[in-house]
Order: structure tokens, then sequence, then C-alpha cells
């Protein structure tokens, strides 16, 4: 094919000058527009105080909490004295705000969902004590109730998996919610050692507490040695894929089942980092090896646009355990793809842009 010198030219009288910021396609420009200045800088990722996603910081008073017109808080919840095994989640979300260079766009979902959505990151859960595990749940409960309260949909960053049952209390505390469940553990167990409060649980005391409705739960990714503890989760009606099934199904496969089992009605979205293989999310508690890849999650999450959406959290990153930062790059990614779920989100779209 010969050389077509008049495109050339074409090209160099458009972009021969000027800054990466002068994008001319309208999809694009709005994501340009809100991130270079006039004369083509924009902030660099490694400057600044570091928040989820690099969205605004806005300090809450826990007592009188004012979170002006959010439609989404971004909050931490440091704690982990749940954990069966090895600790260290409660460093999970100091390890998601150090994470640069996530977003702003998401090509796969068309959005730029810091920018969309009036969200911002409203720091940790305060705790009374860093000893007492049912003491901080009833913090956690009553932090994000304060958050629900005010109509703002919580996206929590642990922390262990048991802060998601007192996050559901007060998600679901009006009527019990749906779950997507991404995990290599269904987290349906009883008591252990004299506690039924531990990340082993959580979604066992959710049912029975009747803020989560387990006909409208999928959990996805199960594996490893402990499905003789999970009989709850079939007792109880929930959808269980294990990581096993999952190449003959396929993501589309999986994808409409979740999004047959929860329907339209209000949803809660609870990813664990250990649902990744290790080779990909190695800085967690309980690995186990045998999961999904990194690009297998992404293509599973994204095909759930469009869902009623009312809360969400990544959980138990456990950043001690990888000495490359890959799983809090991977947290941190989640993060950022939940987010942009709810742009789409009934329940955000309703409440006005």
């Amino acid at each position: 094919m010969a050389w077509d010198h008049e495109k050339l030219e074409g090209l160099r009288r458009r972009y021969g000058s000027g800054h990466g910021g002068e994008v001319f396609d309208p999809r694009f420009r709005r994501v340009a527009d809100r991130i270079f200045t006039a004369s083509g800088t924009r902030a660099a990722p490694y400057a600044g105080v570091p928040t989820f996603l690099s969205a605004p910081h806005l300090p809450v008073d826990p007592q009188n909490p004012d979170f002006g017109d959010l439609q989404v808080a971004l909050l931490g919840v440091p704690m982990d004295l749940g954990v069966t095994n090895r600790p260290g989640a409660r460093f999970g979300p100091r390890a998601l705000r150090s994470i640069e260079r996530i977003g702003p766009y998401n090509h796969v979902l068309d959005c730029a969902p810091v920018h969309e959505l009036r969200v911002a990151d409203i720091g940790d859960v305060p705790f009374r004590s860093r000893y007492r595990l049912e003491q901080s749940h009833e913090d956690i409960e009553a932090h994000v109730g304060r958050i629900v309260s005010a109509g703002v949909v919580p996206l929590s960053v642990g922390g262990d998996h048991s802060i998601s049952h007192p996050i559901l209390k007060a998600v679901g505390r009006e009527r019990p919610v749906g779950m997507i469940h991404i995990d290599a553990h269904c987290d349906t167990g009883g008591a252990f050692d004299g506690t039924k409060f531990h990340h082993g649980g959580p979604f066992r005391n959710a049912v029975l507490d009747g803020v989560l409705d387990p006909a409208r739960t999928i959990q996805i990714g199960i594996r490893g040695s402990a499905e003789y503890l999970w009989e709850f989760s079939y007792e109880a009606g929930m959808t269980v894929i294990h990581a096993e099934e999952m190449p003959a199904l396929g993501i589309p496969a999986i994808i409409a089942k979740a999004r047959e089992i929860v329907g339209d009605g209000p949803t809660y979205l609870s990813f664990d980092i250990d649902s990744l293989d290790p080779a990909y999310a190695p800085g967690t508690g309980t690995p186990e090896i045998g999961g999904p890849s990194t690009r297998e999650v992404l293509e599973l999450l994204r095909g759930l646009k469009g869902l009623n959406l009312v809360g969400g959290d990544v959980v138990e990153v456990a950043p001690q355990y990888d000495a490359t930062t890959n799983t809090a790059q991977a947290g941190a990614q989640v993060l950022f793809e939940i987010l942009g779920l709810m742009v789409f989100s009934p329940r955000l779209c309703a409440a006005g842009s």
C-alpha cells in the first residue's frame, strides 16, 4: 500500500503541536478535560496525600457526620481480629491508598468514576479499641449505619472478611439484600473457639440476622480444603460456583448466572482478594491455589454493569506477605472496578448526578 501523504499531513496539523491533553474524540475528551490543565499538565501520581483511587479526601466527624452531597463514601476498615490464620489485613486500607495510577478512565465500562460520581475517601472507621472484636463490629455497624442513613453508598476496604457482617447489618436493615460474593471460601461457617464473629462466618451471621437474602446470593471461586464447613450455603439456598467449574462454564455464563440470581433488587458486592490465585495475589491470610486470574476477575466484574449495587467491599489484603505489592495493586484495581459499576447502578442513577 502506498504511503498516504495527505493523511500524514492531516495528522501533523492535528497532532503535531499542542499537548497530550488535547483530545478530540468526545468520549475521551470528557475525561482529559478533567485531568489536564489548560497548559497540558496533570497531577503527578506519586505526589500529594494518598487516598483511595486518588479520590478527594472528606474528613468526617463520626459523632456529627456531614457527608455533604456525596453519593459514594470510600472508607477504610483496618481491623483483622477475626482471622483464623495469618494476621495483617489491618494494613490493607493503607496499602490500597498507596497504590498509584489506578484510573481515572475505565475503557470497558466507559466511565471515569471518581469524576462522574460524587465520591470521597472519608477516612477509616473509628474504633474504640484495637483489641475487642465484637466491639469493633459494633463500631463498624454504627459508622456505616450513619453513612446509609445519609443516603450514601458505602464502599469499604478491609480488614478481614468479618467486617462484611456488620456492614450488611447496616445496609440491609430495612430489607435483606442480595449479594455477589467472589472468594475462595464461602465464609458461612459456625462458631469457632467460642465466637461466631470471625472471617469464616460473616454470611451465615448475616442470613440469620435477616439482612442477607440467601436465595439472591451467589458465591464464586470457592475452593480449598474447607468445603466441609460450608453446608450452610447449600442449606440456606445460596448458589455456589467452585473455581474448578469456572473454566468449563466460562466467564460469560457465570456473569449470566449472577445476574439471574440477584435480579434487579438491591445487591451487595463483596470481594475477597484470596479469590484470586496466589500467583496473582499472594498477600493474604488464607491463600488457596487454583483460583482465577486477574484478567478473569476483571471480566467477571465488568459483566455486572447495570446491577442495583447498594454497597461493596474489598477485603483480606495483607501486604506484608507480598514483596511485589501485586496484591494491593489487584485490590485497588478491583475497588476501581466496583466504583465504576456504581456509576451505572439504578440506586445511584435514581439519586441523580
